[in-house]
């Protein structure tokens, strides 16, 4: 799952009539770093959405001037990406009903129990940023021509391209396998994006960057008091996921009990969440990739063989950079396109002695390393075109092939000048030169030292 981001603060409307009451509301739902702001009635609420956008409304159904539902309608007519909390009286539970039908998150009756509100604002506002960072994605797909496309015409990527969009329709679970930096995560939005669920949430999980416990509360959730520190009720990566696709990459390194609790899940397509007892049931579709041959792990007993075959429904096997380099042309040109936006540069594209040199690399990184190679070159270079000087020195060396062996320049020297040329380039700012060279500063000034470099 994209994780959100820590700096989002969603912004909140509260619409009650009674003071105190949407106080109480506010101070509850700030300490969550929410902006809240309140309104008592329905008119100034909707004039202030006309200047600013709200993430989340908790509307009373009766207040002094707008019905609550009229409130509702207006808002999904007109601000589509807003969701909807309801307040209403014991007595008109059939009224916020009839709202959630009307397209209402959900509602809480009066008097308000604050644990249970800021529980439903919490899922209501992942749902708004699980839709904002689905549409950003998008938008970053689309935009490079990608669509559900892949860039290069080699047979290889031809290969995984019709089968892309021969399995993107459908919604059998998929296994992705290939070395890192092979693309999988592009692989698999593409699939997401080609299929009937492309509306919905996809959720990025990576298995191999959590404990045993912590998997289990991220992908199933916990109930309020399942264990100390848990005050609120959490959805899991797969409810939030539902009618949506979950991409489980490093798949290989799960625990083997959660592989069973996985294995539960595929097969019942219901979760339960942690200190929970009542089953959930969750559609959604599976995408799992690994960097290694699964079929190996199950062989060396390391990971399921029950999991591996449903998770292996459809296998998509991508390619290495090094067994397609006729591709390398077009990705250095979408590389060199995304980064000279991106720096505010006027870059045309890469000398020939520099693609001859790309094209005899290995890329043991793959497409991965390829695209940090292009951001450094485009971040360095003082001209329009990229010249081999502008590449990283272990690339750079690669060409001096037809140069006499006796005239070659040493690692140590091609290095010095390196770092010359990214210190000219930052104006001797060290902490940005340790940035572009990818090193600590206190390696920096190493090798500062060691060659003697003086601003």
């Amino acid at each position: 799952m994209p994780s959100p981001n820590n700096d989002w603060q969603p912004r909140v409307a509260v619409i009650d009539d009674e003071l105190i009451s949407r106080r109480e509301i506010k101070r509850g739902l700030e300490r969550e770093n929410r902006l809240v702001e309140i309104f008592a009635d329905g008119s100034s609420a909707l004039k202030r959405m006309n200047q600013v956008a709200f993430d989340l409304v908790i509307c009373d159904l009766k207040l002094p001037d707008i019905n609550g539902l009229e409130i509702l309608q207006r808002i999904k007519k007109r601000f589509r990406q807003t969701e909807v909390i309801m307040i209403t009286g014991f007595g008109s539970v059939e009224s916020a009903i009839e709202a959630i039908r009307s397209g209402a998150f959900h509602y809480v009756t009066k008097p308000v129990k604050m644990a249970e509100l800021r529980a439903l604002a919490g899922q209501a506002l992942t749902k708004v940023k699980l839709r904002q960072e689905k549409e950003a994605l998008e938008n970053e797909l689309f935009s490079s021509r990608r669509n559900y496309d892949l860039i290069g015409n080699s047979p290889a990527t031809e290969k995984v391209r019709q089968m892309i969009k021969k399995v993107a329709p459908l919604s059998c679970n998929v296994l992705i396998q290939g070395e890192s930096g092979t693309g999988k995560e592009l692989v698999a939005r593409a699939l997401h994006l080609g299929s009937p669920r492309k509306d919905n949430a996809f959720i990025s999980f990576n298995c191999g960057s959590f404990t045993e416990e912590l998997i289990a509360n991220e992908l199933f959730g916990h109930e309020k008091g399942a264990f100390t520190g848990a005050v609120e009720t959490k959805i899991g990566l797969l409810e939030a996921a539902h009618q949506g696709t979950i991409f489980l990459d490093e798949i290989a390194t799960m625990p083997a009990s959660m592989q069973v609790k996985l294995l539960r899940f595929v097969q019942e397509r219901n979760i339960l969440r942690v200190g929970g007892i009542k089953p959930i049931t969750v559609d959604v579709r599976m995408i799992a990739a690994s960097n290694q041959e699964l079929n190996r792990a199950v062989e060396n007993g390391k990971f399921r063989q029950d999991l591996y075959y449903r998770l292996k429904v459809v296998l998509i096997s991508l390619p290495p950079l090094r067994s397609r380099l006729e591709d390398i042309p077009l990705l250095v040109k979408h590389f060199i396109s995304r980064y000279s936006e991106a720096f505010g540069k006027q870059i045309s594209g890469v000398s020939p002695q520099v693609l001859g040199i790309l094209e005899n690399y290995p890329f043991p990184g793959n497409v991965r390393e390829l695209e940090h190679i292009i951001e450094s070159a485009v971040a360095l270079a003082e001209n329009s075109t990229i010249e081999p000087v502008d590449l990283p020195p272990d690339i750079q060396k690669l060409s001096f092939n037809n140069i006499d062996r006796d005239k070659w320049p040493s690692l140590q020297e091609l290095e010095k000048a390196y770092i010359q040329k990214v210190l000219v380039k930052t104006g001797y700012k060290k902490q940005a030169a340790a940035r572009l060279l990818k090193i600590p500063r206190t390696t920096l000034w190493r090798k500062l030292k060691r060659y003697n470099i003086q601003e």
